[in-house]
């Protein structure tokens, strides 16, 4: 609803109210913004004398704090305490409690809040003095037209753009035993939150194997299967691309490593693997996930192989 059309219903009723005698508050039709909504003071009835007032307080605490999250919305429950340790257990939206047919207020605010993480984790770009931080040149996929256009479209965001591929051949080593990449993916959030942890324990990681890295970059607006582009330009023995996850609610700092030998055009989700839920507090932490990162890369050369290749060929040498 357009926002004048919604100032004139709000003045009808206020003058409705005055007429009635329901109101005694002070507003302006000349000055719109500074309307000043009647609030029903308790204990006051229909017909007493001064029973409106002006002052609209409409400050609700902040549904996400911890403490909230881990408030029970049930009455009454059979065992308080059994129902205080199952919600301290899990994440997951559980004891929230019924009015009627519908959720409580106060878990339907939480769910709100919660989804707006999830559409700023979608719609934010990284930050780009992390990007400067780190030294990490950028490139962009085949999206022209934002956020929108990369969420409608996923195969643009598998190619590179002619800029990226010109870019890419021109600075940065070829074919390396480990190309690490950066992409943006579903969350913002989540890049910024590990990429600080997680680049360096991969660079020595490798360093301590023996194998060389390749340029690492960022790509903007990037799917995982840009890897297969990447992998025609640089031919690095393995690929790893580290990428925001599609963000749950409340929760947009999960990220993930797929990783792929040799990826060429044509590969598939078949040829590649994946370390998923990489965040600190609850999920894979970043340290340890580098470290884990290095150990499959060495794996796949050992073995040439990754995805269901390499899942086929270590089934093979266990039944021997």
């Amino acid at each position: 609803m357009e926002e004048d059309r919604l100032q004139d219903i709000i003045e009808k009723v206020l003058r409705e109210l005055a007429k009635a005698g329901l109101l005694q508050a002070s507003y302006s039709t000349q000055h719109r913004p500074h309307l000043a909504l009647p609030v029903l003071q308790p204990g006051n009835s229909p017909g007493s004398q001064n029973r409106i007032s002006t002052d609209l307080a409409i400050d609700l605490p902040d549904p996400t704090t911890e403490e909230a999250r881990r408030r029970p919305g049930i009455t009454r429950p059979t065992n308080a305490d059994a129902l205080q340790a199952l919600m301290a257990s899990t994440p997951a939206r559980i004891g929230v409690g019924l009015a009627g047919p519908r959720y409580r207020t106060a878990a339907w605010l939480l769910f709100e809040a919660d989804r707006a993480v999830t559409q700023d984790a979608l719609y934010r770009d990284v930050d780009q003095a992390l990007l400067d931080e780190l030294g990490l040149l950028s490139v962009q996929t085949c999206i022209t037209e934002g956020k929108q256009q990369y969420l409608l479209r996923p195969d643009l965001g598998r190619q590179l753009n002619d800029e990226a591929k010109r870019l890419v051949t021109e600075s940065c080593i070829r074919k390396p035993n480990v190309q690490v990449c950066v992409g943006d993916g579903l969350s913002a959030a989540a890049i910024e939150a590990n990429l600080r942890q997680i680049l360096p324990v991969l660079q020595s990681g490798l360093q301590m194997a023996h194998l060389s890295l390749g340029t690492p970059f960022f790509i903007r607006y990037c799917r995982v299967g840009v890897m297969n582009d990447i992998g025609d330009l640089l031919q690095p023995d393995v690929l790893v691309l580290l990428i925001g996850e599609r963000p749950g609610l409340g929760r947009a700092e999960s990220m993930s490593a797929y990783m792929a030998y040799r990826p060429r055009h044509a590969h598939t989700d078949a040829d590649r693997d994946v370390v998923c839920n990489i965040y600190d507090k609850g999920g894979t932490n970043p340290l340890e996930a580098g470290a884990f990162i290095v150990q499959m890369a060495q794996k796949m050369m050992r073995h040439q192989a990754s995805g269901v290749k390499l899942r086929m060929i270590e089934s093979e040498k266990g039944g021997q």
